[in-house]
């Protein structure tokens, strides 16, 4: 049904915090059609807790692979049009699916709808900076520098997710600025200027703490978009200059720690580029 919604949330030893997020989901004013819990390896009693308190829930158990994987074996175990995730420390405001779904009807040609967010750090609410400010409709070069649209926030078509290609398993992190990067590429999104969660963070299993420099991953996800032939001249171009100031800083970084595979690795990828660009010039 085109207004279906299956609700998607991956969970790696969070048994604390996935009863919050459960709840927010159950206590939607429009509920979802599907709820589907993937337990990426859990072993905290995560299994045991979902049976015995949201029975209704779909639950699926898979060896440690990663969000990515996880996010993409709820895709494939549900079957609604709309796919809304959300991660096991977040929790949805009560109205947060039915306003989005009022929206996506409105704008029958968006297939994808984010939101705001309330940001809590370490039990205190934050107010983000002005680089994390959300928008809608061709976002492309705002999410260049980072991630501006938050998995918990956001709805997708069944259909558009496939076509990207679902979540990129090979990325340990940083794996929603890589699906948004393509998807904005190609597609403007639409916005809600509503706070509709609450987006936690401050916590020691956050991957942003688990991974450093998450650059890293970001000049892959520029790396591969630059080399998938898939965007106009003008993108093209914001990536590589984006994507040449991400490494120049990840070489520093790397020199610093003596890491000089990391920096020689980096600066070839800074010379294919320019390189490139040269070539390009004299063509033109």
């Amino acid at each position: 049904m085109p207004d279906s919604i299956a609700v998607i949330i991956p969970i790696y030893n969070r048994c604390h915090t996935l009863g919050r997020a459960l709840q927010s989901v159950y206590g939607q004013t429009l509920p979802p059609d599907e709820v589907c819990v993937v337990d990426d390896g859990s072993d905290d009693g995560s299994r045991d807790f979902v049976r015995q308190n949201f029975p209704q829930a779909r639950y699926i158990y898979q060896p440690n692979a990663g969000v990515s994987a996880a996010r993409n074996s709820g895709v494939q175990a549900t079957q609604s049009h709309w796919l809304a995730f959300l991660d096991s420390d977040d929790e949805w405001l009560p109205n947060k699916l039915e306003r989005q779904q009022e929206e996506a009807a409105l704008n029958p040609d968006c297939p994808l709808v984010h939101c705001d967010e309330i940001w809590i750090r370490n039990g205190r609410r934050v107010n983000p900076m002005k680089k994390h400010k959300k928008s809608g409709g061709e976002i492309f070069e705002q999410c260049l520098e980072l991630c501006v649209i938050s998995p918990s926030a956001a709805v997708i078509t069944r259909a558009l997710l496939e076509e990207m290609g679902g979540f990129d398993e090979s990325f340990p992190a940083c794996e929603d600025y890589d699906l948004w990067l393509k998807v904005c590429s190609r597609y403007p999104v639409l916005y809600l200027d509503q706070a509709l969660l609450n987006k936690y963070g401050g916590h020691e299993d956050q991957l942003s703490r688990l991974h450093w420099g998450m650059d890293r991953f970001r000049v892959k996800a520029l790396d591969n978009l630059l080399g998938s032939a898939k965007l106009s001249p003008g993108q093209y171009q914001a990536t590589r200059r984006i994507l040449i100031s991400k490494s120049e800083i990840l070489v520093q970084g790397a020199l610093k720690r003596n890491n000089t595979e990391a920096a020689k690795l980096y600066q070839a990828l800074i010379n294919k580029h320019t390189d490139i660009e040269s070539v390009e010039q004299r063509n033109e």
